[in-house]
């Protein structure tokens, strides 16, 4: 223990978390109370008492935090942690999926479908049970499925829709995929349906730690519970009711309490000190939460100093709202030489945040947004970077399956599944399969399939691939001038004739189809941008994907450094600032109407969970907090006067200073402006 230092590093109740490794625990962690210096150090503990770093599993909810967990680790430990499982549930999923697939009857290089190619997907079971998919509202049953998948509601509803469902389940088998939900619903099938497979996994993940457990669903805490053998299992849950904000996509705080009465002897801690925030913060924090019943009792408390009081301002509308936001900040910036990314604007909800950047645009802030779709994974890019994928590599079955029918051809399930089997008794590629389907016919014989018009359009398909293999790859020469790599992307989307494809899926929206449209032309134009660039020497097919997957890559890391972040609540979960905004704490946006209409019947249960969304936003701030409450705001056509939210009069009136005029903006004294004056002469020095 004297290599670790616990002591040194950690206050009594984490000291007492670290070393508790025996037995079922119950870690109760509030907000910024050093969660994962616990969590790491415990798993530091657990190796240096010899317990074997395959014997572990650690999960958490985001790659994000599984990735840190791991770095910390090895940083405290000075090992490379090779054989530790620091995942997602997700993750954990995926991989027991890639190492026991046969047990489920599909091939090791199963694709996982993302929401776009679910929805399309969906679309395509809905043709097949010929209904109109242009008169159904794809993402709404794109959700249902996923609750009817995760148990969450059942088929007293929607009952119309059970053959597409249906049809969906068989498509994705047949196209060797799996959806998101099927990473943990599958793996629990095998566990309850398979006693020598779960004892595997039992006797290997000895030693469970679950980090966020007020977010697990109750698919997530029956695999748990099927892991940890017996009441006395080696399971230890960190969690903390009070941030519990995710029921919309079937997080279950109740949790708590079934591993509360499964795990009677369970050793239960509290984490309670603050390393984040102002003790002002706190205070507003705690008045604000203790409104809610049933909760686990806690009380926030910080050795920090006071700290400002919580600024409340009430701007006429919500431009006024965003120029507020604006100016403070290059007021701070200027006074208090706070950083751009020492800030966080939080909004209950996404169409919040247009004014704010529309601010920041004008007064040239760099910002980012968090939650927003990558242009490279719009569905229309993904299905030209698939063809382009294909003509590189023509084993790559995923990308072969995901455009193998899009635009749409006579190549239906039934003769995917008959290619699908032929390829995994050849132990070979479909592409394969393709080949020798096309030889077998070109010696006179029928062949695989009885259908002549599949046999035609496979035949077509595969030579179209080669031909353009042939064009981009061997860069053929036409008027003596040599295709460019944009020349071919454009050839093909016309080949493919991919207009038509986006008419008829979109029906009558043409506005719809021509924006997707427009999306492949500047990815055309993007590729034209990246060829004329005189430091690029190869132009070529590789290079360019190549590209794409380090872009793919680096999707949703980090690039915040420099820049103000502005994203939705939820997305500020786990995240904490210098300075925060909460803009738009008004009746019907905090706590959300919606919530307010479902707590009518709820004895207020969706009012609780808005309660602790604003309390998860007021403990992301560390040493200032401002929030904003417009008189009116813009809804829908029209302008409507706005009331503040009942949550603010929960806050003790001795920790708010509240501004009822922000017409004038802030201006920095004297002593401000000539620091700012000398902080200029030093730039240009």
């Amino acid at each position: 223990m004297s290599k670790l230092n616990i002591k040194v590093h950690l206050n009594e109740p984490q000291t007492q978390a670290v070393r508790a490794i025996e037995g079922p625990v119950l870690i109760i962690a509030g907000a910024g109370s050093g969660k994962t210096r616990v969590i790491t150090y415990r798993i530091a503990h657990m190796l240096e008492e010899g317990i074997p770093q395959s014997a572990i599993l650690a999960l958490t909810f985001t790659n994000k935090a599984a990735r840190e967990m791991e770095a910390r680790l090895k940083e405290i430990t000075g090992k490379k942690l090779q054989s530790l499982t620091v995942s997602t549930f997700h993750a954990f999923g995926l991989k027991l999926l890639r190492e026991e697939c046969e047990h489920i009857g599909y091939r090791k290089n199963f694709s996982v479908y993302d929401e776009t190619d679910k929805m399309s997907l969906i679309k395509e079971s809905l043709r097949e049970c010929k209904i109109n998919p242009s008169k159904t509202d794809i993402y709404e049953l794109s959700q249902f499925f996923s609750k009817i998948k995760t148990f969450l509601v059942n088929w007293t509803e929607n009952a119309d829709m059970r053959p597409v469902y249906d049809e969906y389940q068989q498509a994705l088998k047949i196209y060797n995929a799996v959806d998101f939900d099927d990473l943990l619903t599958i793996p629990l099938e095998i566990f309850e349906k398979n006693d020598a497979l779960l004892h595997k996994y039992q006797k290997k993940f000895r030693y469970i730690l679950v980090d966020e457990f007020q977010d697990t669903s109750l698919i997530q805490y029956k695999l748990l519970k099927l892991l940890a053998v017996g009441k006395n299992a080696n399971i230890c849950v960190v969690g903390d009711d009070d941030q519990s904000i995710y029921s919309w996509r079937g997080a279950n705080y109740g949790n708590i309490l079934l591993f509360e009465n499964d795990f009677p002897d369970r050793v239960e801690i509290k984490l309670e000190q603050n390393y984040r925030s102002t003790s002002t913060i706190l205070d507003a924090a705690n008045g604000v939460i203790s409104h809610n019943k049933g909760r686990k009792e806690k009380n926030l408390w910080s050795q920090e100093e006071c700290g400002k009081p919580v600024e409340l301002y009430f701007p006429e509308n919500e431009t006024a709202e965003a120029d507020f936001i604006s100016s403070q900040i290059r007021h701070l910036m200027i006074a208090e030489d706070y950083k751009y990314h020492d800030f966080g604007v939080l909004t209950r909800t996404n169409s919040l945040a247009r004014n704010i950047e529309e601010a920041f645009l004008a007064e040239n802030i760099p910002y980012r947004v968090s939650g927003g779709t990558s242009f490279f994974q719009r569905k229309e890019i993904k299905d030209i970077i698939s063809y382009l994928r294909i003509i590189a590599n023509t084993d790559d079955d995923v990308s072969l399956l995901r455009i193998i029918n899009t635009p749409r051809r006579g190549i239906g399930k039934t003769t995917i599944a008959s290619l699908n089997e032929l390829a995994r008794k050849s132990h070979t590629s479909i592409w394969n399969a393709f080949v020798r389907l096309n030889y077998v016919r070109s010696q006179g014989q029928q062949g695989l399939f009885q259908e002549q018009k599949a046999m035609t359009e496979i035949e077509e398909f595969s030579t179209m691939i080669e031909n353009f293999r042939s064009l981009i790859l061997e860069r053929q020469v036409t008027d003596e001038k040599p295709w460019k790599l944009s020349r071919c992307v454009r050839k093909l989307v016309d080949n493919i004739d991919y207009w038509s494809y986006l008419v008829l899926e979109h029906g009558k929206d043409e506005k719809k189809a021509r924006w997707k449209y427009s999306n492949i032309e500047y990815f055309i134009r993007m590729i034209e941008n990246w060829e004329s660039d005189s430091d690029n020497l190869d132009a070529g097919l590789y290079p360019w994907l190549n590209r794409i997957s380090l872009i793919l890559r680096d999707d949703g890391e980090d690039d915040a450094d420099g820049k103000v972040n502005l994203m939705t609540i939820h997305a500020a979960k786990g995240l904490e600032f210098p300075a925060v905004f909460i803009a738009g704490v008004e009746e019907g946006l905090i706590p959300h109407e919606k919530s307010i209409e479902e707590s009518e019947n709820e004895e207020g249960g969706s009012i609780e969970e808005e309660r602790r969304l604003f309390y998860v936003a007021i403990t992301r701030a560390r040493e200032k907090l401002y929030i904003t409450s417009c008189k009116k705001r813009r809804h829908l056509q029209n302008t409507v006067e706005c009331r503040p939210s009942p949550f603010l009069e929960e806050i003790p009136n001795d920790l708010i200073s509240i501004h009822e005029r922000i017409n004038e903006k802030e201006t920095a004294d004297e002593t401000q402006a000539n620091k700012f004056m000398e902080q200029m002469k030093a730039m240009f020095d």
